[in-house]
């Protein structure tokens, strides 16, 4: 009976750590985002070179909590809502190096930005209320993860038109930038793709909310039609 508590307080040990990893991942993630948005609108040269070069902690973070994941699978064998569990670190931790991924991009853009290739200040007021949205959105994702709450996590998937107004917002005014005057394109290009990044990162904060929800009552949510609950299920094309 001792041998069965020491090996349950091992197991359970193992996965308060893969937890911790990926609350590590998150903060490092949130603190990418934040630092990629503050040198995109200040045009600061210098931070966004250090959010490219911080990716490389992130996606170290991804490879372990991959082999912790897998490790913890192979030797105990879980079931229920362990395995559940074990399977969203695998796909959260995907998802957090992909929103890695899209910060490390507005660093590099906020180093084009500082060189002189930079939309009009208005442009870049619209990115701005797009990235604190999407910072927003992240926020809400993580502390749902921390707390495995799905209410929390519920609320985040029905707020689907907070990012995507100022997303729309913004694609309008780079249209209209560009065609009023071609010469500016490849400038309305690169905030083009920055906004495109911050959409993005806000698909893979979502992706986050999915997983609470998988992981705390066993329902995959994900597919389900655009702009639908999380209650909701896809139907089949009709033939």
């Amino acid at each position: 009976m001792t041998e069965k508590r020491h090996i349950h307080s091992e197991y359970d040990q193992e996965l308060d750590t893969l937890r911790g990893l990926l609350l590590e991942m998150g903060g490092l993630v949130e603190r990418q985002l934040a630092d990629g948005l503050e040198a995109l609108i200040t045009r600061d040269a210098e931070l966004g070179d250090r959010v490219c070069t911080a990716d490389y902690r992130i996606n170290s973070l991804e490879v372990r909590i991959d082999e912790e994941a897998t490790m913890i699978i192979a030797r105990r064998q879980p079931t229920g809502s362990d395995l559940r569990l074990l399977m969203a670190a695998i796909r959260t931790g995907t998802d957090l190096e992909r929103i890695g991924d899209e910060a490390e991009k507005l660093g590099r853009f906020a180093v084009e930005f500082a060189a002189g290739n930079t939309p009009e200040p208005s442009l870049l007021q619209g990115m701005e209320r797009l990235g604190d949205t999407v910072r927003q959105v992240l926020r809400e994702s993580l502390d749902a993860f921390a707390r495995s709450d799905v209410a929390a996590a519920t609320a985040v998937l029905d707020g689907t038109d907070r990012v995507g107004g100022h997303y729309d917002a913004v694609m309008r005014e780079l249209i209209t930038y560009m065609m009023e005057d071609p010469r500016t394109m490849q400038r309305a290009l690169h905030a083009l793709w920055c906004a495109r990044a911050l959409e993005r990162i806000s698909d893979h904060a979502r992706n986050v909310c999915e997983s609470v929800v998988y992981v705390e009552e066993g329902r995959n949510i994900r597919h389900r039609p655009a702009g639908a609950g999380p209650d909701a299920t896809e139907e089949a094309p009709e033939p």
